[in-house]
C-alpha cells in the first residue's frame, strides 16, 4: 500500500478538508475549448450522501459528457476511511446503475440509492496522501482492479489529485496479459476546475470546509 512521502502527513482533519474539496461540479471546459480534438468536455460530480448511509463520510459520483447530462458514462459510490498516514476511498459499484442517472443533479434522486443498491469494488479502492495544498492519490497497488473492455481483461491505472478548486485525473486501462493499454486518455490527464461546490451537504462537516 502506499505511504505518506517523507515530510507528509495525513491526519483526520485532512480526511475532512480532502472531503470538503471533493464536494462539487467540476468541469474541463477550459481543457477541452483549448484542444477539442483531443479532450471531450466533462464534468465530474462528487454528490455528499447522507452520513448515515455509511455512518461516515460518502458520496455519488457520476462523469458525463456536458451535451448529455442525463446519461452518465460513470456513475460509483465511494467511502472516505482515515486510516492515519493515507485516506482510503472504498469505491462501489451500483447494481442497476440507470435506476440513478442525474442524481448528482437531482437530490430526489440521489435520496434513492440505498446501501442495498451498491456492491463493494474489490481492489479498487484509491488511496490519497496529503502534499502540501494537493492531495495526491492512486488505485491500490497489486493491478488487481479488473474491467473487462473491448474484447480484453485490463487492469486500471487511475491517478488523481485534488486541490481546493481542482481536479486532475488519468485512468488507464492495461492488458493483463500484454501490459498493453487499451482505453482511457494517451493525450494526458484530464484537468477539471470546480464549478459548484457541495461541501454545505456534509452534514456537520460543512462548517469545517
Amino acid at each position: 500500500m502506499t505511504i505518506a512521502p517523507s515530510g507528509s502527513s495525513t491526519n483526520a482533519s485532512d480526511l475532512l478538508t480532502l472531503a470538503c474539496w471533493m464536494a462539487g461540479d467540476f468541469s474541463n471546459h477550459k481543457q477541452s475549448f483549448a484542444n477539442p480534438q483531443l479532450f471531450a468536455h466533462i464534468h465530474i460530480f462528487f454528490r455528499p450522501l447522507p452520513f448515515d448511509f455509511f455512518s461516515a463520510i460518502g458520496f455519488y459520483s457520476e462523469q458525463v459528457y456536458d451535451y448529455d447530462l442525463w446519461t452518465p458514462y460513470r456513475q460509483g459510490v465511494h467511502r472516505l476511511v482515515d486510516w492515519g498516514d493515507r485516506i482510503y476511498i472504498e469505491n462501489y459499484s451500483l447494481k442497476d446503475p440507470v435506476l440513478y442517472a442525474g442524481a448528482a443533479r437531482e437530490l430526489d434522486i440521489l435520496k434513492t440509492i440505498t446501501p442495498n443498491s451498491i456492491e463493494r469494488r474489490y481492489h479498487c479502492s484509491m488511496v490519497f496522501v496529503r502534499e502540501g495544498e494537493m492531495f495526491r492519490g492512486s488505485v491500490e497497488p497489486g493491478n488487481q482492479c479488473l474491467i473487462p473492455r473491448n474484447g480484453h481483461q485490463t487492469y486500471l491505472i487511475s491517478d488523481a489529485e485534488v486541490t481546493e478548486h481542482t481536479w486532475t485525473s488519468l485512468d488507464k486501462g492495461m492488458d493483463v496479459e500484454t501490459h498493453e493499454q487499451i482505453w482511457g486518455s494517451k493525450a494526458g490527464p484530464l484537468r477539471f476546475e470546480k464549478q459548484e461546490s457541495f461541501a454545505d451537504e456534509l452534514d456537520a462537516v460543512s462548517a469545517l470546509c
